[in-house]
């Protein structure tokens, strides 16, 4: 007996019902973007892999999935490495390409590429798959889809304070309720100023970006281990463990951080970015935590994150400033900033709390039932003439009985049924049935084009 087939782990298949459901989180998302002026593009899944490397600091550059080169990909390979079983030289002589595993580094790469054919500030959406060889569990896949916009070639602060409203608008559109987290990678490396190692600003991001994972005493113990003192995690952790408004947190900061320029900066970022906010108000709430890292390398800036309120799970939407991400392709004084919505995460908590629309799943306003070839060729004509205004509609393909195209229209969530037997066709009318109402009488087409129109909008 064969054995099932089946997918690797962290990737998914979908049915209609989920692709409906997922098109609403995407089309909420990138009606926001048009809506704030952003223009869509997409670039390869692949890149090539010294594209990628070195952009997402250590953790993440070792979960980067590598795409063996073609044909006799031992070719290119030392013996010597190969014999010493050396991974990290094997893999760079085996894998000149690999997946995508952001849509930030990739958009820089194509900014730099194109820049002569590019308007600065350059305003850019994208919505598409990346690749992780991570560790897959509950919210977290290998492959999923990343909702990014960007703006590229402007210093302006108004830039984050945009995205802040962009963030709000789709959460409230999605009727989420969430915090948005906010801090500054100036402010950080203030605080590693402060705490005499500067030198461990790396360290120490991606120790505090596991705070949700292993706590203030695990972050304290992962930092010692990455070379810091006691007494510099001691004089941090009350610094990670402030509390009160976004107000009272600067004041304090500020005493904190009056010697640091580099710190001082950030907090100034961060003030002018509130007053903006400030100026058109958002519905949800929006903190400054200063436990929020974002290891990724390329952070320069602002850093944004989303937390739903309701569901545990991670990030759902994150972002930040990268000021010197082009300058590695080539391309200096170009400062970027952007945002991205993790949509599958989001899904599993529209899903967990049910508050996907009603209706969505429902890819057919309309079954026509077979009777026939003469009933058949009868309805055909209507069902083209409906089609033509937008109605979404299908004939059952065999005329079978009654209570299996029936059944079909139930199973599939098909609202209304359309039918005509001799007695329809002699008079130019069709039998209209509600499937919810149970509701069946006798229209013109022009009745019932009217009805379904209305009953769509």
């Amino acid at each position: 007996m064969k054995e099932k087939p089946g997918i690797p782990k962290g990737t998914r298949d979908f049915d209609p019902l989920e692709i409906s459901r997922r098109e609403h989180i995407f089309d909420t998302i990138r009606e926001v973007y048009r809506l704030h002026g952003f223009r869509p593009i997409e670039t390869p899944a692949m890149e090539n892999l010294s594209t990628l490397m070195g952009k997402y600091g250590e953790e993440g550059d070792r979960l980067i999935f590598r795409i063996l080169n073609s044909g006799d990909f031992t070719a290119k390979v030392d013996d010597k490495d190969w014999k010493d079983k050396n991974a990290a030289r094997l893999s760079a002589q085996l894998s000149e390409k690999a997946l995508r595993y952001d849509l930030t580094v990739p958009f820089a790469r194509y900014v730099v590429q194109h820049q002569n054919d590019i308007t600065f500030p350059f305003k850019r959406y994208q919505i598409q798959p990346v690749w992780r060889a991570d560790r897959p569990q509950k919210g977290r896949y290998r492959e999923f889809f990343q909702c990014d916009a960007d703006v590229i070639g402007s210093d302006s602060l108004v830039n984050e304070a945009e995205f802040l409203q962009i963030i709000d608008k789709v959460f409230s559109q999605l009727n989420l309720d969430v915090v948005i987290l906010i801090n500054n990678r100036e402010i950080l490396a203030g605080l590693a100023e402060y705490i005499g190692f500067a030198d461990h600003m790396t360290d120490i991001t991606t120790a505090i970006d596991k705070m949700d994972k292993i706590g203030l005493e695990g972050v304290g113990q992962d930092l010692i281990d990455r070379g810091l003192t006691n007494d510099a995690v001691e004089k941090l952790k009350p610094v990670l463990e402030l509390s009160g408004t976004n107000k009272q947190k600067i004041e304090v900061l500020s005493q904190i951080l009056a010697s640091s320029p580099v710190g001082m900066k950030g907090i100034e970022e961060i003030q002018e970015v509130l007053d903006i906010v400030d100026v058109t108000p958002l519905q949800c709430s929006l903190e400054l935590d200063l436990c929020l890292a974002r290891g990724l390398n390329y952070y320069t800036g602002a850093i944004i994150e989303v937390k739903a309120l309701e569901v545990p799970m991670g990030s759902i939407c994150g972002g930040g400033r990268y000021d010197d991400l082009t300058r590695v392709f080539g391309l200096k004084g170009v400062s970027g900033v952007g945002i991205s919505f993790g949509a599958d995460r989001i899904y599993d908590v529209m899903q967990a709390l049910s508050r996907f629309p009603d209706g969505i799943g429902t890819y057919t306003h309309l079954l026509a039932i077979n009777f026939g070839p003469k009933e058949r060729d009868y309805c055909l004509p209507a069902l083209e003439n409906l089609r033509s205004v937008g109605v979404q509609c299908e004939m059952y393909p065999e005329p079978a009985k009654v209570k299996k195209q029936m059944q079909y229209a139930d199973k599939n969530k098909i609202p209304f049924v359309l039918m005509a037997g001799e007695e329809e066709i002699n008079k130019g009318v069709f039998s209209f049935r509600d499937m919810q109402s149970g509701e069946q009488q006798q229209l013109m087409l022009e009745q019932i084009s009217t009805f379904l129109l209305k009953f769509l909008d």
